[in-house]
């Protein structure tokens, strides 16, 4: 391009650096100015042209950087500089498939450039076309024979099989794998293998095609071991597991063990080939020898006993052997000696670490519940510490945790009476306190304290007392306990994930917001512990907070997904083949994660409830969205279930919980929640677009029609499905747990009927049909029934104020909530129907009068279409003024006690406790007005959209 503008490199380069340097640094309008001053010397340089382009579309001048960008692609630009601030640009814009163009345009001019057939291929592994990623690789190889570009079209033959869209089909991921082995083995038949990567990716196709034994040949070939010295022992032990050669498996890792003697997941792998070699000897018995059990259980006992320093492994895998010697019915106290025995042994040895008490927990599901009880007495008497006295140490206190946590999950606590339980909860806060005091000082802002988690305890046997009751205030007193840990021990995230819990469990919306801020989650943890708030949100009372969150939410997934897809592409540049598959399979679960998917669509209902504008802006706000009511989005049967529920330490009662039904409940209720939201963002669209489409022309409004009445259909039909599915709501046994989904409160609340006599009512009001003020009379009735539930909710929770402001406010702040939704996107489609029919009615022009009618009901006129319109809005009017009055009259939740009585039973510090309560209750409070003043701010908004 240089040549083409008469000038060299050089200056080129110079006279385009102000631009760049202002990009660099976020100053767009002075990058901008600067491009529009070189374009004035040089009108046809592509590259500023390109520059002007970006600085547009970073300015958020997207119409004029579109115009500006075409105008340069189209022609067919081929240096360098210019095809990279395209595929920026088109980065930024999500137009990957432009990029392709553009560099195909390129290659076309410059059929041998490698580094447009590069940029090329790239451009390929972007939009994931495998098969036209191995052409262009193929192509490179031909013009530059280097081993990467050669490479590059054997991966693409790979994942042709096993990603394309032929890879469901046996055969022909079969015949795509066997060419990538057949064209790696004529590579390494030359001579021409030359790193360890290659070598990965050749093993990884033979153990894709179940080739293990070749793959094995290979791995421990002189090639590998020339190429691949640093292969990983997991690949040895996968390869020997699938070959089933169990002897050589059990001598290698002995070997490493022996080298390693702290590694669980080598000796589970121990464990596992020492039973596999006694199913080849029944007998017990080979040459004389001793069977493998035997000699398994001698040389744990070897490591344990030569050890300079006590280990956890070679004590866990003891108890693992014993474990799986008594489930195979195996006389394994007579081998290794008594259970009991050897758990008090680690529990002397490793009380003191914090991991002792889920160490413990793998191996008491294989004992009985006596047993359990037995044990867990055994070890409260070994850690020292009784009811008359306190831990001499840090060590000692944390035996005394440990053992406390393990009687929970031996279920010692469950059956214990209430004053039992509240003495129990007195003991654990003094425990906690003086723990404090006395080993508490001078912590690291980033350490927890030691005796924290006595509090954390307290609050999980505090929570069973509220459940038998049904009460909500020895619950608040722990959350009241938790707030003091958390003033002590602010890095305790533990503590903030139950304060957390607590909040939304009793609807307070500000200390939930208070604490999943004060937890500081970011990045990839958005996705995998941001359901704790995320999910809770929707149908709480607070619509136009709730866009906060999601925004910080849905931009790291945005943005993580341009990232994703460079990772992807810096694999293939840096041949880092082992990483692929890696990367692939992380882009694949943030892109179909569930809590992805959800807060997008909870966000657009939220901005569609939230319009306050005039109708224009409400329309041009709905265009943005860019909703396709005939497009479902979502690939359903992909979704990902990407929560960290392990996040909230527990110590339930290892019978009582079962945390994988628990996540499978959880995750299909969820699922249908966004089924029921999805549809009805989608159905709701519809009614915008039957009024609101491009130009509504016949054909476009028949096709609208057809897409309303589909919607319309699955509505009702998904409604019939879920109840006959009958879905339980998610057990509440323990403060852990799950809180419940929305899945019963949209089964309960009139959604379905609600939306879809509204779909009857705009297709009537579309057509003029006769029985238009039927069902106007149907829709006003559906709109009565909703405000009188809303009223009746907020007056029995006055009502109930007077024993427990707390224990059932979730529930009433959502349906509550649940009400205003439908209303306010009522109330919004009402003003898009009046703000049509008016234009219509004043736009259209008169007819001569027929003088031979038509027989049958004629439809009724535009006018009279318009004042039953009319008669909806006021209706609608007035039933917002109703909600309006019955939400001022709202009260704040009053707890079942009065503070000073919390106040004696805290018995903290006397200096703490006034304001340590005073400021959780007035959290509660702030979150009630902040709530009524958002759902009033909504209904002034909604009643002046209807006020015509």
């Amino acid at each position: 391009m240089a040549q083409q503008q008469g000038m060299d490199s050089a200056l080129f380069e110079r006279r385009l650096r102000p631009v760049y340097d202002n990009l660099e640094v976020g100053n767009n309008r002075k990058a901008l100015q600067e491009s529009e001053k070189l374009l004035r010397k040089h009108p046809n340089l592509l590259c500023a042209r390109a520059l002007k382009g970006l600085s547009l579309l970073r300015l958020g001048r997207y119409d004029e950087s579109h115009g500006c960008l075409q105008t340069v692609a189209e022609e067919k630009p081929t240096d360098d500089s210019t095809l990279q601030v395209l595929s920026f640009c088109y980065r930024e814009m999500e137009q990957l498939d432009k990029i392709v163009e553009l560099y195909q345009h390129a290659v076309k001019q410059n059929p041998g450039n490698e580094e447009l057939l590069a940029h090329l291929f790239i451009s390929h592994v972007r939009v994931e076309d495998y098969k036209a990623q191995q052409a262009v690789a193929l192509q490179l190889y031909k013009a530059q024979p280097k081993n990467a570009y050669y490479f590059w079209s054997v991966i693409s033959v790979v994942f042709q099989g096993i990603r394309g869209p032929e890879s469901a089909l046996p055969e022909k991921r079969k015949i795509y794998l066997g060419l990538a082995q057949r064209m790696v083995d004529k590579h390494i038949k030359e001579g021409k293998m030359e790193t360890e990567q290659e070598a990965f990716l050749f093993l990884h196709i033979l153990k894709l095609q179940n080739k293990y034994q070749e793959a094995w040949e290979f791995l421990t070939g002189e090639l590998c071991a020339k190429l691949y010295p640093g292969a990983p022992v997991s690949m040895k032990f996968e390869l020997l597991k699938e070959l089933g050669n169990w002897r050589e498996l059990n001598e290698l890792l002995q070997q490493l063990l022996d080298a390693d003697r702290d590694r669980w997941d080598f000796y589970k792998e121990y464990i596992q080939s020492s039973f596999e070699l006694l199913k080849l000897t029944p007998q017990g018995v080979e040459n004389g020898d001793k069977d493998s059990l035997a000699r398994c259980q001698e040389f744990l006992q070897r490591i344990i006993d030569s050890s300079e320093r006590q280990r956890r492994g070679p004590y866990l895998a003891r108890l693992e052997l014993h474990q799986r010697m008594r489930a195979e019915q195996l006389p394994a106290e007579k081998l290794i000696g008594d259970f009991d025995e050897m758990v008090i042994e680690y529990f002397r040895l490793f009380g003191d670490k914090s991991c002792c008490t889920h160490d413990i927990a793998l191996f008491l599901p294989s004992i009985s519940m006596n047993q359990r009880q037995a044990l867990a007495s055994k070890l409260l008497l070994e850690s020292g510490v009784t009811s008359t006295s306190l831990p001499k140490n840090k060590e000692q206190l944390q035996k005394h945790l440990c053992a406390l946590q393990i009687s929970r999950m031996c279920g010692s606590h469950m059956d214990l009476p209430a004053d039992h339980l509240l003495a129990f909860y007195t003991a654990l806060k003094l425990h906690y306190e003086h723990g404090r005091s006395t080993f508490g000082k001078k912590l690291l802002a980033t350490e927890m304290g030691p005796s924290d988690a006595y509090a954390l305890l307290a609050a999980n046997v505090m929570y069973d007392l509220s459940r038998r009751e049904n009460k909500s205030d020895h619950l608040f007193e722990a959350l009241c306990l938790l707030q003091y840990v958390l003033r002590n021990s602010t890095s305790n995230f533990h503590v903030k994930l139950l304060s957390l819990k607590i909040y939304h469990l009793f609807g307070c919306q500000v200390g939930a917001q208070e604490m999943y801020e004060y937890l500081d989650i970011k990045q990839i943890q958005l996705d995998s512990m941001g359901y704790v708030h995320c999910q809770l949100l929707p149908l709480g009372g607070r619509f136009s907070g709730n866009r906060n969150v999601y925004d910080a939410t849905l931009k790291f997934f945005t943005n993580s997904y341009k990232e994703r897809l460079e990772y992807i592409a810096l694999t293939y540049r840096f041949c880092t083949f082992s990483k692929m598959e890696e990367f692939m399979n992380f882009k694949e679960r943030l892109t179909n994660s569930l809590q992805y998917v959800a807060c997008s669509v909870e966000a657009q209902i939220c901005d569609l409830v939230s319009c306050y504008g005039n109708i224009t802006q409400n329309l041009s706000a709905y265009v943005a969205m860019s909703i396709e009511p005939a497009e479902d989005r979502i690939a359903w049967h992909e979704l990902s279930d990407n929560r960290d529920l392990g996040a909230i330490i527990r110590w339930d009662p290892l019978h009582d919980v079962d945390a994988a039904e628990e996540r499978r409940q959880s995750f299909d209720q969820e699922v249908e929640v966004l089924q029921i939201r999805s549809l009805m963002l989608r159905l709701f669209a519809s009614f915008i677009d039957l009024y609101h489409g491009a130009g509504l022309k016949d054909s476009a409004a028949g096709a609208e029609t057809t897409t309303l009445e589909l919607l319309r259909e699955s509505w009702t039909g998904l409604f019939q499905r879920l109840r006959l599915m009958n879905y339980k709501p998610l057990a509440q046994k323990f403060l852990v747990n799950l809180l419940p989904t929305r899945l019963h409160l949209l089964l309960d609340m009139p959604y379905e009927r609600f939306f879809d006599d509204l779909a009857q009512l705009v297709l009537d009001l579309q057509s003029g049909s006769a029985k238009l003020a039927e069902q106007c009379k149907r829709v006003g009735d559906n709109v009565i029934a909703t405000m009188e539930l809303c009223v009746q909710t907020i007056n029995d929770s006055n009502e109930s104020n007077g024993m427990d402001g707390l224990w059932k406010r979730r529930g009433q702040q959502q349906r509550v909530a649940a009400s205003l939704e439908m209303l306010s996107l009522y109330a919004f489609l009402l003003s898009v129907l009046n703000d049509k029919l008016q234009v219509s009615s004043k736009t259209k022009t008169k007819k001569k009068p027929v003088e031979n009618k038509v027989d049958g009901p004629q439809p009724i006129s535009e006018k009279e279409r318009s004042q039953m319109l009319q008669e909806l809005m006021r209706q609608l009017k007035h039933k917002l003024e109703a909600c309006d009055t019955a939400i001022r009259s709202w009260k704040a939740p009053v707890l079942p006690r009065d503070i000073s009585s919390f106040m004696s039973d805290m018995s903290l510090k006397p200096e703490v406790e006034a304001t340590l309560i005073g400021d959780v209750s007035a959290t509660f409070k702030d979150s009630h007005e902040l709530m009524v003043t958002e759902l009033r701010n909504l209904l002034k908004d909604k009643i002046r959209m209807v006020a015509k």
